[in-house]
């Protein structure tokens, strides 16, 4: 039965699915401009297949998370009703397979069988597949009696006119509730005109909605242009790639916004929603077109980070205050879900402890201590181990010491954090020391030290020169009770 929310296709203006710019932000800002309708980029059938849904409760977002822990498709609420999943695909079980994982998170599904790049026409997808209407009509059927959703596809004109009709007649009858028809031949590129009169005939060769595309070069500049290429191509809808992805607020009926604001408030989005630094730089780097040499350009293409990012279009304050509301919102939810006690994960001594700086003078740190406990008991060197995580790009160390292994189970935001909360745990779980404000001199660095630093004096930390022989183990009470810290090490020992 037909939902009375189904998104339709009449009237509409959308933005179109363009590889590697159509990812959330500009998904976002498109429909903030006021695109009615947003696709994401193609995504290729077995690498969805391959993917997990997870409910990223830090990000408030729906991530579908490879294997590799990479990203492949992120959503959000805010788009859900509008977004239109498109995929790659030539094989109608594989299609039905990604279509029922992401149909309950998206508006609609489309299959891409107009992109005539490489990427997609291997493997028969892409514009390949209009030389195979057979396995058209097969995904197609497949798709539209066993998703909920609306189902749709995107193709390119075929070398004859009667042979396009055909086949966007033999399409309409799979049931599909609209057909992109990108107005140029599979061997054409942007700066061939496009082909109005194929699209106007396609129009009024059938009764489902007839979406317009590849007017960006030489017919949309402004967002009036939008209804002129409509009635021009003689369609139901209009979906823009490029002049969307130049500059969104093509979209808006008030007018252009200058590029500059529409510049930070994707990358906002970019921030707010952790999209990767390669992804935002690209869709800025395609913004500033001819700019991309201009200081700005140079500043954003020699950017590695988010962070770097911000810096170049003065944004470093909401990027800080971003990055410490999601933080707290990952501590939130971290401590409530994991006990602040050892908890033994394999041959891993675990806590959810994190590292906060401002608990230590500027010149201790936990790791300061943990070195030279090791070295007064005369042990090798703390060895640490750290991952990132690529869903986040958080990191998470494992230190080893006397050949037992300490970690957090919290993940942090930088590597050198990570080693330190490591640090930590061995630390707490010995009972030594760590350096805290406040915390009783314990001789482990010279008290000196552990004063705030003369102006001018040299950030290389000095710590008290290890005794020749070792120290006593512990106080008297420590001994007599097996608190030591050896004993607390051996309380942990797991069969090799």
């Amino acid at each position: 039965m037909m939902a009375a929310n189904r998104l339709s296709f009449k009237n509409i203006t959308a933005l179109a699915p363009m590889v590697r710019v159509g990812t959330l932000p500009m998904r976002l800002l498109a429909l903030d401009y006021g695109a009615d309708v947003v696709y994401c980029e193609e995504l290729i059938d077995i690498k969805m297949a391959q993917c997990q849904r997870v409910e990223n409760e830090v990000l408030e977002t729906i991530d579908f998370v490879a294997p590799d822990d990479r990203v492949i498709f992120r959503t959000c609420e805010k788009e859900k009703g509008r977004v239109v999943f498109q995929m790659g695909t030539a094989d109608p079980n594989r299609a039905l397979m990604v279509a029922r994982l992401v149909e309950k998170d998206v508006a609609a599904v489309d299959v891409n069988m107009g992109c005539p790049k490489e990427y997609s026409t291997k493997g028969g997808m892409g514009a390949a597949l209009l030389s195979d209407p057979d396995k058209i009509e097969a995904i197609l059927k497949k798709l539209v009696t066993g998703v909920s959703i609306p189902v749709t596809c995107k193709i390119r004109i075929l070398p004859s006119l009667k042979e396009t009709v055909s086949l966007v007649q033999m399409i309409e009858k799979t049931g599909v509730a609209a057909i992109a028809v990108h107005g140029r031949f599979k061997e054409e590129r942007p700066r061939h005109p496009v082909h109005c009169d194929y699209i106007q005939a396609i129009a009024q060769a059938v009764s489902v909605p007839i979406i317009a595309n590849g007017g960006s070069l030489d017919l949309v500049k402004t967002n009036s242009d939008i209804e002129n290429f409509r009635r021009a191509a003689g369609a139901s809808s209009v979906m823009l790639a490029r002049a969307a992805m130049w500059n969104a607020s093509v979209f808006s009926s008030n007018g252009p916004v200058l590029l500059e604001q529409v510049m930070e408030e994707y990358l906002k989005y970019a921030i707010r929603y952790d999209n990767h630094a390669f992804n935002t730089k690209y869709c800025l780097c395609q913004m500033l077109r001819d700019k991309v040499e201009s200081p700005l350009g140079k500043q954003v293409q020699a950017a590695q980070t988010n962070a770097d990012i911000s810096e170049a279009y003065g944004l470093q304050e909401f990027y800080q205050q971003t990055r410490d509301r999601l933080q707290a919102r990952r501590d939130t939810m971290q401590k409530s879900s994991q006990p602040n006690r050892p908890v033994l994960d394999g041959d891993v001594i675990t806590m959810a402890v994190r590292f906060q700086r401002r608990e230590y003078p500027p010149q201790i740190t936990p790791k300061m201590f943990l070195l030279e406990w090791s070295r007064k008991e005369k042990l090798e060197q703390p060895h640490y181990e750290t991952v990132e995580r690529s869903q986040d790009r958080a990191f998470q160390s494992t230190v080893t010491v006397a050949k037992k292994k300490y970690r957090s189970s919290l993940w942090e935001k930088s590597k050198k954090f990570a080693e330190q909360a490591s640090a930590i745990v061995c630390l707490r779980v010995l009972g030594i020391p760590e350096g805290r404000i406040g915390e009783e001199d314990s001789g482990l660095v010279c008290k000196r030290k552990r004063e705030e630093r003369p102006e001018g004096q040299s950030k290389k930390l000095h710590v008290q020169e290890v005794e020749t022989s070792e120290p006593a183990e512990g106080t008297n009470s420590e001994r007599q009770h097996g608190t030591t810290p050896r004993a607390r090490m051996k309380e942990f020992e797991t069969e090799d």
